[in-house]
C-alpha cells in the first residue's frame, strides 16, 4: 500500500503533528504507546484518516538471543490496537550476554550493528521467521547508522540486506541518513548500498538530521535535515518511488513551522528525483529485444540441497535444518555480541580488530545518551541534582552497565547517590530519598503524605 508522506509522532509535538497540512501518515514509537489505549493525539489523527505504524526499538532481532516473546505480543497488541497496515523495528541488537554465554545481561540502551557475516545472517534471519509468525501485520526492517564496523565482515551491507530479503521474505525500511552516516563513518557508499539492495522491497524511506564533529557523524534525530541526506533520498528516488517517506526528530524539537518546511523540502526533493530520473530515461534509446533464453537442462536448475547453500565466494556452507543458523552460530554471535557492549559499557578490553578510538567515541555516545534518556524517564532527577546531573549520571554509567531498562537505571543511580554518602544539600537529599522511597516500596504514597511532603518543603525547606 502507499503510505504518502509522514512524519514521526512524539508526544512532545503531538499539537504541532496534528496541525501540519498534507501528512498522510504518521509513525510512533511502539515501546512509548500502552498496549491497551491510545493517546488522544493519535485517536484524533485515526479519527481523520491517517495511518498510524508503530516502530519498535526494543526487539534487537539482530542479537544472538531468540526475539522475547512477551515483547514480540506487546507489539503484536499495539499492531492490532492501531489497525496498521505493518509495523517495523531494526537490524540491531541492543543487548547482549545472559546464557548463552554464562555471563551477565547487559543493555546497550542503543540500538548497535549485527557483524555483517554469515552467522549474523543466519541468527537474524531465524530471529526475523520467528517475529513474522508472531505478528499479525507484514514486518519491516530499518538499516541503521553506526559509528563502529566489524572486523572481518564478509558481505557489504547491500548484500547483507539483499540475503535477508530473499531469504525471509521481509519488508525495509531505508534510513537514507543512516546510508549517509555509514558514509562518513565507514566509508561505505549510499550508491553502492542503493545498487545492491533490492529496492522493490521497500515498505518506507526514513530521512534525519544529524551533526558531524570531529570526522564522525551521529544521527541525533535533533538537527535539520542536511543536503547530504536529501542527496542520498534523491538517488534513492531515482531508483523507485518509495511507497512512503517519514520525516524522523526525536529531540529539541522545533516549531510546527519549521516541521512544515523540512517536509516540503522532502516533496520537493522527491519531485525533482521524480522528473530527473524521467528525463534521463527519455534520453536512453530503446534497445532491441532480447533473444529468448535457451531452455535449461533440467538438472541445471534443480534446486541446491539444503544442506550446502552457496556463498557469494561460491564456496559451499552447512545450514541447520529447515533454514535455522549453523550448528554453533548463536553461540559464535553471542560471545561476539558480549565482547563488543562489555567494552562499550563495562570498560573491558576491547575485541580484537575494532578501532579503539571509535569504540571509545561510542561509549561515550551510549553514556550521553543513557543520562538523556533518565532525564526523561525520571525528570525530578535533574530538577532535584541541578547542573550535578549529568557529570553525577556520567560517573555513575563509567562503572555500572544497564541491565534492566532505563527506569530501573534512575533506581540504580540514585541508590549509589544514597549509600555513597548522598548530596551536601540536605533539602535535596531528602526530596532524593523521598523519591527513591516512593518507587522502591510495594505501593506509591498517598496523596495525603505528598501534600504533607509539598507544604514541609514549602513551609521549612525540608
Amino acid at each position: 500500500m502507499r503510505l504518502g508522506i509522514g512524519i514521526g509522532w512524539r508526544p512532545e509535538i503531538a499539537a504541532e503533528v496534528e496541525a501540519l497540512t498534507g501528512i498522510d501518515w504518521v509513525e510512533a514509537v511502539a515501546e512509548n504507546l500502552c498496549a491497551d489505549h491510545l493517546p488522544d493525539s493519535l485517536v484524533r489523527l485515526r479519527e481523520r484518516g491517517v495511518t498510524v505504524v508503530p516502530h519498535g526499538v526494543s526487539l534487537g532481532l539482530g542479537g544472538a538471543d531468540r526475539p522475547d516473546p512477551e515483547r514480540l505480543a506487546g507489539l503484536a497488541a499495539r499492531a492490532e490496537l492501531l489497525g496498521t497496515p505493518l509495523v517495523t523495528e531494526h537490524i540491531a541488537f541492543v543487548r547482549a550476554g545472559g546464557p548463552l554465554t554464562a555471563s551477565p545481561r547487559l543493555e546497550a540502551g542503543h540500538l548497535l550493528p549485527v557483524p555483517r557475516t554469515r552467522d549474523a545472517l543466519d541468527v537474524l534471519c531465524e530471529n526475523v521467521r520467528i517475529a513474522q509468525d508472531a505478528l499479525p501485520v507484514p514486518l519491516a526492517l530499518e538499516n541503521i547508522a553506526a559509528l563502529i564496523s566489524w572486523p572481518d565482515e564478509e558481505l557489504t551491507e547491500g548484500q547483507f540486506l539483499a540475503e535477508l530479503v530473499e531469504r525471509t521474505g521481509v519488508r525495509l525500511l531505508i534510513d537514507v541518513a543512516n546510508l549517509h552516516t555509514n558514509h562518513v563513518n565507514r566509508g561505505e557508499d549510499p550508491a553502492k548500498a542503493l545498487d545492491e539492495l533490492p529496492v522493490e522491497a521497500i515498505a518506507y524511506v526514513h530521512v534525519a538530521g544529524g551533526v558531524e564533529k570531529d570526522g564522525v557523524w551521529h544521527d541525533t534525530h535533533a538537527h535539520p535535515v542536511t543536503a547530504p541526506v536529501l542527496d542520498v533520498l534523491a538517488e534513492l528516488r531515482s531508483r523507485v518511488d518509495p511507497p512512503g517517506v517519514l520525516l524522523e526528530r526525536d529531540d529539541a524539537f522545533p516549531p510546527g513551522a519549521e516541521l512544515a518546511a523540512e517536509l516540503e523540502t522532502i516533496r520537493g526533493t522527491l519531485r525533482s528525483a521524480a522528473r530527473a530520473g524521467a528525463v534521463a530515461r527519455a534520453a536512453v534509446p530503446p534497445s532491441a529485444p532480447a533473444a529468448p533464453a535457451a531452455a535449461a537442462p533440467a538438472a541445471a536448475v534443480a534446486p541446491a540441497a539444503p544442506s550446502a547453500l552457496p556463498t557469494p565466494s561460491g564456496n559451499a556452507r552447512e545450514a541447520g535444518p529447515l533454514g535455522a543458523p549453523r550448528p554453533g552460530a548463536r553461540d559464535r554471535t553471542a560471545v561476539a555480541q558480549a565482547s563488543l557492549l562489555s567494552a562499550l559499557v563495562a570498560g573491558t578490553p576491547a575485541p580484537e580488530g575494532f578501532d579503539h578510538r571509535r569504540l571509545r567515541v561510542q561509549s561515550r555516545a551510549l553514556a550521553a545518551k543513557r543520562a538523556d534518556v533518565v532525564a526523561k524517564v525520571a525528570p525530578e532527577l535533574p530538577e532535584i541534582l541541578g547542573d550535578g546531573y549529568r557529570p553525577a549520571f556520567l560517573s555513575y554509567a563509567r562503572s555500572r552497565p544497564m541491565n534492566g531498562g532505563y527506569r530501573r537505571d534512575a533506581m540504580e543511580f540514585v541508590e549509589r547517590i544514597l549509600v555513597s554518602g548522598g548530596l551536601p544539600d540536605p533539602v535535596a537529599q531528602r526530596r532524593l530519598t523521598h523519591w527513591w522511597e516512593d518507587r522502591s516500596g510495594p505501593r506509591p504514597p498517598g496523596r495525603t503524605t505528598r501534600l504533607v511532603r509539598a507544604a514541609r518543603v514549602v513551609l521549612v525547606g525540608k
